[in-house]
């Protein structure tokens, strides 16, 4: 297939990569032009976001929040190939998600919503999750591309259900994180091992992904961007971003989701320091022990 990749960051770059690895012709954009210069070695790199979109087969997008993705799709949608596809795997809100679909159906296009779950390394292994939201015809021909870039893909319903996921699931990953910290910072100061505090939880009642996978502390489980200085990761600042969405929809659907405030707040005021917010959201472990002490 001719693929026009938008998007080119920590996600992007990698899940463009296994696509033109996998035989595919890729062709990418990235506003940061160093970002996109790095991905030469796999794939074309165009000089505007409706160059990379133009006469291709399908069009994928990742990007950071829900201005980039509108402004994006105004850009390519009307130099689209009509009945070629749209997907977007960018975490944005429902109303933005629910308008770009409005967009791809009125430019007689086939759009998705699959925003991912599992990180970079994820995106680098081809192991992510995909929570698809669309029509299911649409994402039965788009399969091949889904079993390239990840390792399992979840029809969620209509449009914007993808979304949906997504932002309930990375609800729970914030609320997780703090508390997986929270439990490293009362464990040093309890003196007891690390190590010893992992072996026990990820094998007991306390297990998670943020514990088990994404350890937040160096040289403990699989290798985390705890292991590289927090860097680099799924950022603070984006973290933050995945909460007020959380936060957003709780008060649009007036749902009680007071964890989520309290995970959300936590959150703000972490990515609000320069020298956390483009550190892996797991070194939230550094601001709780730095609290603690001077506590």
């Amino acid at each position: 297939m001719k693929i026009g990749f938008i998007g080119l960051g920590n996600m992007g770059a990698p899940m463009a990569r296994n696509l033109a690895h996998a035989g595919h012709n890729v062709t990418g954009f990235d506003v940061n032009f160093d970002q996109a210069k790095a991905c030469q070695d796999s794939l074309a790199v165009a000089d505007t976001a409706a160059d990379a979109a133009n006469s291709q087969d399908v069009v994928i997008t990742m990007l950071p929040n829900a201005a980039a993705l509108n402004q994006v799709a105004v850009e390519v949608v009307p130099v689209m190939t009509p009945s070629s596809f749209f997907i977007d795997c960018s975490t944005v809100d429902i109303q933005t998600s629910k308008r770009v679909a409005d967009m791809i159906v009125a430019a007689g296009l086939c759009g998705l919503d699959a925003p991912v779950s599992g990180g970079v390394g994820g995106a680098t292994a081809g192991t992510l999750t995909f929570m698809v939201g669309g029509a299911a015809n649409t994402l039965e021909l788009l399969m091949p591309l889904f079993d390239i870039m990840g390792g399992r893909v979840i029809h969620c319903g209509d449009v914007a259900a993808g979304q949906a996921a997504k932002i309930c699931n990375n609800m729970i990953l914030g609320a997780t994180m703090i508390a997986t910290c929270e439990s490293f910072a009362l464990a040093d100061q309890l003196g007891l091992d690390r190590q010893r505090l992992f072996d026990v939880v990820s094998t007991s009642s306390g297990s998670s992904w943020s514990m088990n996978t994404y350890c937040p502390v160096p040289d403990v489980g699989p290798q985390s961007p705890a292991d590289n200085d927090y860097l680099p990761g799924f950022s603070a600042a984006m973290m933050f971003k995945d909460l007020a969405l959380a936060h957003d929809a709780a008060s649009m659907t007036n749902t009680n989701t007071r964890l989520c405030m309290l995970a959300f707040q936590i959150y703000q005021q972490f990515a609000s320091k320069p020298e956390y917010a483009e550190q892996d959201f797991s070194a939230i472990l550094n601001e709780i022990k730095n609290t603690s002490l001077k506590a």
